[in-house]
């Protein structure tokens, strides 16, 4: 598009203003091509015609859309130019109070002459590790910038900070030098970081001083250069100087002042200390006085000298060389006050009693009339001889100054060597980042050798910039695959070679300062000879006046030639050098040593030394100037800054009398062309300035895209087809590879048609609706209309038409349509009434109907809900019974562990009656007899088992009888039952007939079937008679391989005697078993008893029936009876005259009374079940003990072994290895005692052991035997009981005639008895593990019985005392190491946690601390102690990063900790504990004190724990907070800059989101969760991140203007609504969390309502209380509209609420403290685990660990 077409109405322009610089303008008319006039409208109102060239087309530059003004980044503006930028920085520094502004690669900073609060630490950590464009301009994010690509890219970097005097340079690099400071901790202890940062305030001292522009004026350059090493932290820094302003220690202008050293040092004159200098105050002392005022407002000299003084010490320079230097301060003071007077015109004098001539030589240690002599003469050098001559007193004035400026030139230098040494480092440097703090370009009413040396420096700079510009921009090209084209800009090149080339001004002045009798005039005259009219940049002034002028890059400067030579030369006489030599003061002599060292040693290195070579040489052929001094070390600066990346901070001064945030656009125009600003803006806009990555474009421009476009899928065609169709000139844009790149003015054009499009959509939503509107007024009245004009003409009809034939008439009609509607409405009723009674009829059968139907779902429901109820009740039934039973296995498991217990003590008994028998030859009779009366008892024993296998064979006789007398009485009932059938139907008679010979049959078939089962017994005894045949010829073959297995007799025995104790139990039990067959036998009584019940009842029955006929014949005789009778109920009478359907009927309620009674038989009959059940527990443990008879055949030959392992057991246990010593010396001399009796021994016991085992095996053939014929009879009981139950089945099919019930009663025996299988089977797994259990007791109880013959009586007490858990673990010293490596160091939560109880390592590491303060061991204690907590520090300190790991060990701290509080013993922590654990309190010892190590322990474990958090959730706040936009129909998106192509920007970063967000909350919140932490603890830590979310939002809120905007407001209150939800999923609304976003809430708040009335004012100063004043006017000042329709905070809405803010007395810092953390509190909840009940996981490898 051509750029004239945008010159049409209601756009602005810029027009040159003569006191504004520029001026807006609004164009009135369209501009037509051709018109040499342009026709304007000022803001004033009045009308401008504009001058305009018709051939050149010359027009004013076109404004900005109010959208782009503000922006961060200048290059982010349509229109590139001077009127752009200037309005651009003002409307940021008037209106949002913004002092950084970024130009491209430029960080435009103007000086604000206020304090303001964007530079604490929370700024610094604000900006450390963002992106540059990411947050608002600021000298720190420049600062982060150059460290972040020196760590990514290992390449030197430079800040170069550049300004006039008063712009703010030193304060940007001391900022930038703090920064550094900050976010990069030194590896070594010598705190090198503060180090740096206190060589500011000396070389501020000794090197700045007040000037008319500026109170704190660096009058040196500086180079400061950091180093880092390879992990990028401080480790060491160096500086370099360039010149200083030596003039100024002799002479000052009016209102300004020397160093601020001096004033420092007069200030506390009158400190002790101090007395031998002499001091007064300042105004006494000629240097420091010629400027007259002498104090600075605001400024305390004499606290900064205290801060001089610290900084000088923390350098490492001791007092001494402190009090040297101001020795030498002092001496300069005095030396300007010495009085030179004049002799004559050519001679002058000092008077030998000159106070101040006295006091500096005294001072400086040298005579005074040597000193005097030396300032009023010098010497001059002839071809063969030297000449003294005096001088006149304006050169012994001069020398006077020369000398001072000398003195403080190498004072100055020396102390910079000594910042210099203070600042080295040992290591290997390997990166660095320069800040180099220079002059910036300079031009005054009166410019000399000074200015002119700055100016020479900033076109080198100037150069420097333009290469490096040049350069990224070729990169950007390259990498977007856009070809690149040369862009003309101003080289200024032949500037610096007229100024350093070859025979150039600086050397030509070098020769002119060579010569004896050189001037000013006759190295002018050079110049012009040279360079006038033959050098374009070099010009002569109009007046003939003693100057030049030269065409810099910025700006012609004048410059004075006077002084030009003196100050090149620097001249100092030799005989004060020789004078000053002599002095005895080190200090003063070594600053005019000879010193053979030269420039030319400062050679291309990059190694960073002072500017300075090293001390002046004095000699003639060795004497070099400043010029050539200050260009080598130019060179060198120049070499340093090409071999890094370089960084551009620009400082503007807004004006000359230092107004706080005054803007003075004259002054701001001189320094930004001076500065090189502006050429930086018109190279972009020669090139593609204005850049938009695909994304952006297509959000931001969607709008303009027709629905054909958005048909396709990839956006960046979308983009490149639009844009071709919108912008015809291909050459205004073109497409890289992630971005297209714009011309000048395209972005403003494309925004004019974003503008124009939603101006025409909202103006076709406006003509829509205001017509929507104006056309319902339009009906609203048309209708009133309407009605209106019907009853107007009604009435003139009316009275028209009104005669009397017309009211005879209508009142006929009247009197008609009366009767006619009268019979159409009685016609009409009548037709409904006809309808309504049909339909009434029929609706109330429908009812009727309806209910008879649901009367009967009803009954038929009824009958339903009774048999599921009873269903019910007996599945409820088998539930309780099935719950008893496992009960009664869980009290039989207990009984079998009392057992064993038992077993345990006669085990021991048998095993030291065994040793007995081995060890001591004369009680070997006595076990004989004790074998023989065992014996007997046995013997006994199965006689009584006998006799009660008789009386158990006795009574089932009996029972049998009993049973077949039963069945007789069963046959005689049947009888009488046919009897009855007979009488009353011949049909009944057969049907009974045929039943009775059914159950006769299966009489003579159960009989059968008992007299096969006797059979079966009688071949099952055989059986049983053979097996044990064959057992004996076992044992025969047993006895004879005994001898290889002697060693197991032992064990075998002990094994008897277990056996003979449980069949002595289980005999026991067979003596219930009479009285349970008893119960049965009872059981049965009370049935035969039911069933008289049940026939007398049926009697009644029968009787019912009968009078119940009777009534129902009422009297009538037989015949009438069957009159009245139909033929089908007379087929129904019987020959009784009863009728069969009543009988029927009441048959059928007969029956449901016999069912009830049945139900009530089948109950006792399952408590007969219940009792047959208890039987065959008992033939069960019949069948077990015969097993464990079977187990002694293999058990016999294991004598001999367990004789010769009993002899080796002492050497199992390392603890008794003493004991183990004596005893095998008892044991040699018992071997020696018995070596004659081993054949006897031998012999003896192969006969008891054959005795031994004859009589095992008879006992167990009998024993066999007898258990067989009892389990025989046991199941002939079975089976003669369930013979029973069928015959009682089959009557009740035969009384009831049904087969439901008996269907379901056998399902229900069904499910009973395979419940029987499941108990059956869960007691034989039950045995099994018991069996396994009493051999692993056999092994730990075979182990530890050296022991307990050590000490019999503990081990007792200790059996008698701890027969139950009592929560303790024994953990021995030896294995504590063991324990916190397996418990602490090497657990996992991920893959442990799942399977324990929340806090399972605190509740173990407890019962080990309850185990030591029950054994009263406090070395015990102490020392396990102290090693769960150094385990505890260990493993946190190892895994301080792992999230997971240290949220684990915060849980189990925490519940360590309340451990030790809840069993202190302390009354206030046992409120909630029961009974048992009150008892298991600790006893001994009191652990308060490490309760307090152990909080601390946990307080430091929350905070890494809460540090992990934060870190891993920073990262997602600020994308998912702030940048990500979630709402459909809200884009923030605006034109971005040149920051955007930071080399540290990452275009495809991640992605975060607000769910992002919510997501690591739920993972933290879970995992806490899963550890079992406190409920407390976890709202405590919810609270801390929350606050984290919201100070990070908000903080990044202030300091990114583009964030502040009403759509961004709106996106801000949806997040947290969406974190509210979060917390109200999570039931964590109690945290107070929600609280800590109210700041944030508040402030989105603050960006969406009115910013415009006095109301609003009011209710943004009610509603935004948590906002301090600052915040709240940050926010209003940083306000930036998305679109043109959004309206700007004018200054004067914040005036206002500044003004109404002024009442608070709230802080005025800015920035939230992120780093904050609420106060944690360790609420005290007591746990109700059982430790008793602890089970330890094998997973945990604690089986060292032993149960108490």
């Amino acid at each position: 598009m051509a750029v004239a077409e945008l010159y049409t109405k209601f756009n602005s322009v810029w027009i040159p203003d003569p006191d504004e610089v520029w001026c807006p303008a609004e164009i009135a008319k369209d501009y037509q091509r051709g018109s040499d006039v342009l026709l304007l409208q000022l803001e004033d109102g009045t009308e401008l015609k504009y001058p305009v060239d018709p051939v050149k087309s010359l027009l004013p530059p076109l404004r900005n859309p109010d959208i782009l003004v503000g922006e961060n980044d200048l290059t982010a503006l349509s229109y590139l130019h001077e009127p752009a930028i200037l309005h651009n920085l003002k409307v940021r520094f008037m209106d949002s109070k913004l002092i950084y502004t970024y130009c491209g690669i430029i960080l435009v900073a103007i000086n604000p002459y206020k304090q303001l609060p964007i530079y604490g630490d929370v700024i610094i950590h604000a900006y450390s590790g963002r992106n540059m464009g990411d947050m608002d301009p600021h000298i720190f994010a420049v600062a982060e910038e150059a460290y972040k690509q020196m760590a990514r890219k290992n390449r030197n970097q430079s800040i170069i900070v550049s300004g006039e005097s008063g712009a703010g340079k030193t304060v940007s690099a001391r900022y930038a030098m703090r920064y550094f400071a900050t976010v990069s901790k030194s590896s070594n202890k010598d705190c090198v970081e503060d180090k740096v940062l206190a060589s500011n305030p000396i070389t501020e001292a000794i090197g700045n001083a007040k000037t008319t522009r500026n109170d704190n004026s660096s009058r040196f350059g500086k180079y400061t250069e950091i180093s880092f090493d390879n992990r990028y932290r401080i480790i060491g820094a160096n500086m370099r100087t360039y010149l200083l302003e030596k003039s100024r220690v002799v002479f000052q202008t009016e209102n300004e002042r020397n160093y601020h050293i001096f004033y420092q040092l007069c200030a506390s004159a009158d400190r002790k200390e101090f007395e031998h200098l002499k001091l007064d105050v300042a105004e006494n002392f000629s240097y420091v006085s010629k400027g007259g005022n002498a104090v600075i407002d605001g400024v305390n000299d004499q606290t900064d000298f205290i801060e001089t003084q610290k900084t000088f010490s923390l350098l490492g320079m001791n007092k001494d060389f402190q009090m040297d230097v101001f020795r030498v301060l002092a001496g300069i003071l005095h030396l300007g006050n010495v009085q030179i007077r004049s002799l004559s015109e050519e001679k002058s004098e000092v008077k030998r009693d000159d106070h101040h001539l006295r006091v500096f030589s005294e001072l400086l240690e040298l005579k005074a009339e040597e000193m005097a002599y030396g300032l009023c003469h010098r010497k001059i050098a002839t071809g063969s001889d030297t000449v003294i001559k005096p001088m006149t007193k304006v050169q012994a004035v001069n020398a006077r100054d020369a000398l001072a400026k000398h003195i403080y030139s190498n004072l100055f230098s020396c102390i910079v060597e000594h910042i210099n040494k203070a600042l080295q480092f040992s290591g290997k440097q390997h990166t660095f980042i320069g800040v180099l703090d220079i002059y910036g370009f300079e031009t005054f009413d009166m410019n000399s050798f000074e200015q002119f040396c700055i100016n020479y420096a900033n076109e080198k700079l100037q150069q420097q910039f333009n290469l490096h510009v040049f350069k990224l921009e070729q990169d950007e090209y390259m990498k977007e695959d856009i070809p690149w084209t040369l862009i003309e800009f101003n080289d200024n090149q032949p500037c610096i070679d007229l100024i350093e080339a070859k025979m150039g001004i600086l050397q030509l002045l070098d020769e002119e300062c060579l010569l004896p009798q050189g001037t000013e005039d006759n190295w002018l005259q050079k110049l012009q000879n040279n360079y006038l009219n033959k050098n374009p940049l070099f010009e002569k002034p109009r007046m003939m006046r003693k100057a030049f002028i030269i065409q810099h890059f910025a700006d012609k400067v004048q410059y004075e030639c006077e002084g030009f030579l003196e100050k090149n030369r620097d001249t100092l006489y030799e005989e004060l050098i020789n004078v000053l030599k002599k002095s005895k003061f080190h200090l003063l002599a070594n600053f005019f040593q000879d010193n053979e060292s030269s420039t030319g040693n400062l050679n291309a290195n990059i190694k960073v030394r002072a500017a300075r070579a090293g001390y002046k040489s004095f000699n003639k052929q060795h004497r070099t100037t400043v010029g050539s001094k200050f260009r080598s070390s130019l060179h060198l600066l120049m070499e340093t800054l090409n071999a890094t990346t370089p960084h551009y901070v620009r400082c503007i001064k807004p004006n000359d009398s230092k107004l706080p945030f005054e803007y003075d656009c004259k002054r701001v125009v001189q320094q930004l062309r001076a500065c090189g600003v502006l050429e930086t803006i018109r190279i972009s806009a020669q090139s593609y300035p204005s850049r938009w990555t695909y994304f952006e474009f297509f959000g931001r421009y969607r709008i303009l895209m027709s629905q054909h476009d958005l048909a396709i899928n990839d956006k960046k065609q979308i983009c490149k087809e639009v844009l071709q169709r919108l912008i015809q000139d291909p050459n205004q844009f073109h497409f890289g590879k992630t971005k297209i790149f714009f011309r000048a003015g395209q972005v403003a054009y494309l925004e004019k048609l974003r503008a124009d499009r939603l101006r025409a959509a909202s103006i076709t939503i406006q003509k829509n609706y205001r017509c929507w509107i104006q056309r319902k007024k339009f009906l609203t009245l048309k209708r009133a209309a309407i009605i209106l004009q019907q009853y107007v003409r009604g009435e003139r009809t009316i009275r028209r038409m009104l005669t009397a034939t017309t009211l005879k008439q209508a009142w006929a009609a009247a009197i008609i349509q009366k009767h006619w509607r009268r019979f159409l409405v009685r016609r009409r009723y009548h037709l409904i009434v006809a309808a309504i009674v049909a339909i009434q009829s029929h609706t109330r059968g429908w009812l009727a109907r309806r209910r008879y139907r649901k009367m009967v779902k009803d009954q038929k429901a009824v009958i339903i809900q009774k048999h599921v109820r009873a269903w019910l009740v007996r599945r409820r039934y088998q539930s309780i019974r099935r719950f008893v039973l496992n009960i009664q296995l869980t009290f039989r498991v207990k009984q079998l562990h009392r057992k064993l217990d038992e077993q345990g003590k006669e085990n021991k008994g048998l095993l030291e009656r065994l040793t007995s028998l081995s060890t001591l030859h004369s009680a070997e009779a006595g076990k004989f007899h004790k074998v023989e009366e065992e014996l007997k008892k046995a013997m006994t024993q199965k006689k009584f088992i006998e006799d009660q296998m008789k009386k158990s064979k006795s009574q089932t006789e009996q029972v049998l009888s009993e049973l077949r007398k039963e069945t007789l009485s069963l046959r005689g009932q049947n009888e009488k039952l046919k009897q009855q059938h007979q009488e009353q139907t011949q049909e009944m008679k057969d049907k009974v007939d045929q039943i009775t010979q059914m159950h006769l049959d299966n009489l003579e078939r159960e009989e059968h079937q008992r007299s096969k089962s006797e059979n079966n017994f009688q071949i099952q005894k055989e059986d049983y008679e053979n097996q044990i045949e064959a057992l004996n010829d076992e044992v025969k073959h047993l006895r004879e391989e005994r001898v290889q297995l002697q060693e197991q007799v032992h064990e075998e025995y002990l094994a008897n005697e277990d056996l003979r104790k449980e069949v002595a139990e289980l005999t026991n039990e067979a003596l219930i078993i009479p009285k349970l067959k008893g119960d049965i036998t009872t059981l049965e009584l009370k049935k035969q008893g039911l069933e008289m019940c049940l026939q007398n009842q049926r009697k009644e029955m029968r009787e019912k029936v009968e009078e119940i006929t009777q009534q129902l014949l009422g009297g009538l005789e037989g015949e009438e009876l069957r009159k009245r009778l139909s033929p089908e109920d007379m087929e129904n009478l019987n020959e009784d005259g009863e009728l069969w359907m009543a009988y029927e009927g009441l048959k059928r309620a007969s029956r449901v009374m016999e069912m009830h009674i049945q139900s009530q038989k089948e109950n006792y009959e399952k408590e007969i079940e219940d009792l047959s059940f208890k039987i065959g527990d008992l033939c069960e443990q019949t069948t077990l003990l015969q097993q464990k008879l079977q187990e002694e055949n293999h058990t016999n030959e294991n004598v001999r072994l367990e004789m010769t392992r009993l002899a080796n057991d002492n050497m199992v246990i390392p603890d008794l290895k003493l004991q183990i010593l004596e005893l095998h010396k008892e044991k040699q001399d018992i071997e020696s005692h018995l070596k004659g009796q081993v054949v006897k021994m031998k012999e003896k016991m192969d006969e008891v052991t054959d005795q031994l085992q004859g009589s095992l095996e008879d006992e167990g053939a009998q024993r066999r035997l007898l258990e067989s014929e009892k389990d025989n009879c046991a199941k002939e009981n079975v089976e003669l009981v369930a013979k029973f139950r069928q015959l009682q089945n089959e009557n009740y099919q035969l009384l009831n005639r049904t087969k439901t019930d008996s269907t379901i009663s056998s399902k229900m025996q069904k499910e009973a008895s395979q419940l029987t299988m499941e108990n059956s089977d869960l007691e034989e797994q039950l045995e099994q593990k018991d069996r396994q259990i009493k051999k692993l007791q056999n092994q730990l109880k075979s182990l530890t019985k050296t022991a307990d013959k050590v000490n019999p009586n503990n081990v007792n007490a200790s059996l008698v005392s701890r027969k139950e858990y009592l929560g303790m673990l024994e953990c021995k010293t030896e294995d504590e190491e063991k324990l916190i490596k397996n418990l602490i160091l090497g657990l996992k939560p991920q893959g442990v946690v799942v399977s324990m109880i929340p806090g399972l390592p605190a509740y173990v590491l407890f019962m080990c601390v309850r185990y030591a303060d029950d054994s009263n061991d406090a070395d015990m204690l102490k020392s396990l102690m102290n090693s769960i907590i150094g385990g505890i520090k260990d493993v946190t300190k190892n895994h301080n990063e792992d999230f997971e790991m240290m949220s684990f060990w915060l849980s189990n701290s925490v519940h360590f900790l309340n451990c030790l509080k809840q069993y202190s013993g302390e009354e206030e922590f046992m409120k909630h504990n029961s009974p048992q654990q009150n008892d298991q309190c600790l006893k001994n010892f009191d652990l308060s004190e490490y309760r307090q190590i152990l909080s601390d322990l946990a307080i430091h474990i929350y905070q890494q724990v809460i540090k992990v958090m934060e870190d891993n959730l920073q990262p997602l706040i600020v994308p998912g907070m702030l940048e990500h936009e979630s709402l459909q129909g809200i884009s923030s998106m605006k034109p971005t800059g040149l920051r955007k192509r930071s080399s540290s920007f990452l275009d495809e970063s991640e992605q975060y989101t607000i769910s992002s967000i919510l997501q690591q909350l739920s993972y933290f919140f879970s995992t806490m969760c899963q550890h079992g932490t406190d409920t407390d603890l976890i709202r405590q830590a919810i609270k801390q991140l929350f606050f984290q979310i919201g100070a990070i939002t908000i903080n990044n809120l202030f300091l990114r203007k583009d964030m502040c905007s009403c759509r961004k407001g709106m996106q801000i209150r949806c997040n947290i609504s969406y974190l509210e939800e979060w917390l109200k999923e999570k039931n964590m609304q109690s945290s107070n969390a929600k609280d800590t976003l109210e700041l944030l809430s508040q402030a989105a708040w603050l960006l969406q309502v009115n910013k415009t009335t006095d109301d609003d004012v009011k209710e943004i100063c009610e509603r935004c209380s948590s906002l301090s004043a600052v915040q709240i006017v940050k926010i209003l000042n940083s306000y930036t509209p998305i679109d043109d329709f959004e309206k700007r905070v004018t200054p004067s809405f914040v005036r206002k609420v500044q003004s109404q803010l002024n009442r608070r007395e709230d802080g005025s810092t800015l920035i939230i403290d992120t780093k904050y953390h609420f106060q944690v509190t360790f609420p005290f909840n007591p746990s109700s685990q059982a430790l008793e009940t602890i089970q330890l996981p094998s997973s945990l490898k604690l089986n060292f660990l032993t149960r108490i």
